[in-house]
């Protein structure tokens, strides 16, 4: 019974928490945009949060580089179980243009599993919306 409860509640209110990985930030402006009274995403129980420990759903941007290599890590380690991360647009999908690059090690899913892609460069707003929705159903079938 406490099983379903916490299920239900991690489906009607997903906390999201932000990670830039490297980009060159097009995405985060999109991923503001979407969390902004416009697209009204609270309404769906979508809420940012500033710290992975209350954090339920991982959205990174940028390819993964060096310096953020160990950071992501500890964030993601950081996160409760059950934990989700969803990459946002073609960078943190694959690199994209900083492919090759000395510093960029490849797309997110090179150093932690990746539940939901979002492609796109950079995303809309409402592809954003409709990644996290999508999770979510599929978790709920789950």
């Amino acid at each position: 019974m406490i099983e379903k409860i916490i299920k239900w509640s991690r489906l009607k209110s997903p906390w999201i928490l932000h990670l830039n990985t490297g980009g060159c930030n097009a995405c985060d402006i999109e991923i503001l945009a979407a969390l902004m009274p416009r697209f009204d995403v609270e309404r769906v129980g979508i809420l940012l949060k500033a710290t992975p420990r209350h954090a339920d759903v991982l959205i990174c941007t940028g390819p993964i580089t060096r310096q953020t290599k160990d950071r992501i890590t500890r964030v993601y380690q950081q996160m409760p179980e059950p934990k989700f991360v969803i990459a946002v647009g073609a960078c943190a999908m694959s690199g994209c243009v900083y492919r090759g690059s000395y510093n960029v090690l490849g797309g997110i899913d090179q150093l932690i599993p990746v539940d939901m892609y979002i492609p796109g460069c950079p995303v809309r707003p409402d592809a954003v919306i409709d990644g996290v929705v999508k999770l979510l159903t599929k978790l709920e079938k789950s």
